[in-house]
């Protein structure tokens, strides 16, 4: 394999991971796709990962078996120590879930899982979301203001995953006040990350205990996912109590902090472009949806809420882009860059909710690509067609360029979204 040099730039080199990069990182992906689409990168973390930017080579890269998700692969000089994947799992013991490991063993945690996730168990599941996004709405409706992030992107996809994977109404509090801390602190100090994994191990090991007693006991076994992960481990599936709880922490942490900027990038994307926003209210006012379900694929693909695809690294030489990949390095597949390329979308940069051809990667691809994309397009379509119904006049409660976006390296959204609407009594 040789490398092949790109033709110098007539640009200096933007700088990544500030906090001006955060609040719009689009022209920095087009200086990369352009200059340097395989880039060697120090991380914020003190890592150093390539840095993977046009459309073809991410796509390559998401399904590319010689890129393993398995940390051990990675060479860790001592700096970098512990500094990729989730903070706090490795500690809390949370490794073995879908993010972290390869076939054989991927296939067969991601076979027991993917029932829950099947079209019609989704569909069932749609009327419990439209009431949670009711119940949300009506807790500010009557105010004529509220922060879209705390009061709505944020709660909704929490009780919805709680529901999915069994945690007792009474409990879900609690998760919510955990998954606040890890998305609070996941692009800094990884203390109060770390002590929140951890306390949700705690929790979803007991409950783990607690839903096999009980399943021995009833005759008539549960319908929630974790009830359906220990009738599993006791058929033969050879499921351990700690994959059972990395999995529902998996489930937990990849299903709502998505679905959490899926609906507030969206909404800030459809405030900010207003003539797209009338066009779909229109078409929600006629009872059609077509609009509402291709505009939630233009939504992702345009300011998605994963930034950079979770981490991979090469089991053995390989080549991505014409650049020479070596055995342990990581590599990060930028998302964000892949899916304004032009050589894939045309005017990749305006956002159009009727594009057709779209292709987006904002859910991966490949054996890793989402199990939980299903529930999050249908929360997010909710969510949108709800707001937007129920508040036709949603705005902005303050400028743009005052908003600030979350630190981090995976996941992109906003910290906080003020609105004003007419109070609806």
């Amino acid at each position: 394999m040789t490398n092949q040099p790109h033709p110098p730039s007539p640009t200096p080199a933007p700088d990544l991971f500030t906090w001006e990069f955060a609040a719009d990182p689009y022209p920095a992906y087009a200086w990369l796709r352009e200059h340097a689409p395989v880039r060697r990168t120090e991380l914020p973390s003190g890592v150093e990962a390539w840095l993977v930017t046009r459309y073809g080579d991410a796509r390559q890269a998401l399904a590319d078996p010689r890129l393993s998700k398995n940390p051990a692969h990675h060479d860790e000089p001592e700096h970098a120590k512990g500094k990729t994947g989730i903070p706090g799992e490795r500690k809390a013991e949370l490794m073995t879930h879908l993010l972290n490991i390869d076939p054989p063993d991927h296939t067969r945690l991601r076979r027991l899982v993917s029932k829950a996730f099947t079209p019609r168990r989704v569909a069932e599941f749609a009327g419990r979301v439209q009431e949670l996004t009711d119940r949300l709405i009506d807790q500010f409706a009557a105010r004529g203001s509220a922060d879209l992030i705390h009061e709505f992107a944020f709660p909704l996809p929490i009780y919805a995953i709680c529901d999915l994977l069994g945690v007792p109404r009474e409990d879900q509090d609690d998760f919510r006040d955990w998954a606040g801390m890890m998305i609070r602190h996941g692009g800094g100090p990884r203390g109060g990350v770390a002590r929140s994994v951890k306390k949700m191990r705690g929790y979803l090991a007991e409950l783990i205990h607690k839903k096999r007693e009980s399943l021995t006991a009833e005759p008539v076994p549960g319908e929630d996912l974790i009830s359906g992960l220990i009738r599993a481990s006791d058929h033969g599936e050879h499921l351990t109590e700690n994959e059972a709880a990395a999995m529902a922490f998996i489930l937990l942490f990849a299903g709502f902090e998505t679905t959490v900027n899926l609906i507030g990038n969206g909404t800030f994307a459809l405030l900010t472009h207003p003539e797209q926003r009338e066009r779909l209210q229109r078409s929600l006012a006629a009872g059609e949806r077509g609009l509402l379900e291709t505009g939630i694929e233009e939504l992702l693909r345009y300011d998605g809420p994963v930034e950079l695809a979770t981490w991979r690294f090469a089991t053995e030489p390989l080549s991505i882009g014409g650049q020479d990949i070596a055995p342990g390095d990581p590599v990060l597949v930028v998302l964000a860059a892949a899916d304004r390329d032009p050589e894939r979308f045309a005017d990749p940069d305006v956002l159009d909710l009727g594009r057709r051809d779209n292709q987006h990667l904002g859910y991966g691809h490949g054996i890793h690509y989402c199990l939980g994309a299903p529930l999050a397009r249908l929360e997010g379509q909710t969510a949108l067609a709800t707001l937007l119904t129920r508040l036709p006049d949603l705005r902005l409660a303050v400028e743009s360029a005052d908003l600030r976006w979350r630190g981090g390296l995976i996941m992109r959204g906003l910290r906080t979204l003020p609105v004003e609407f007419t109070p609806v009594r």
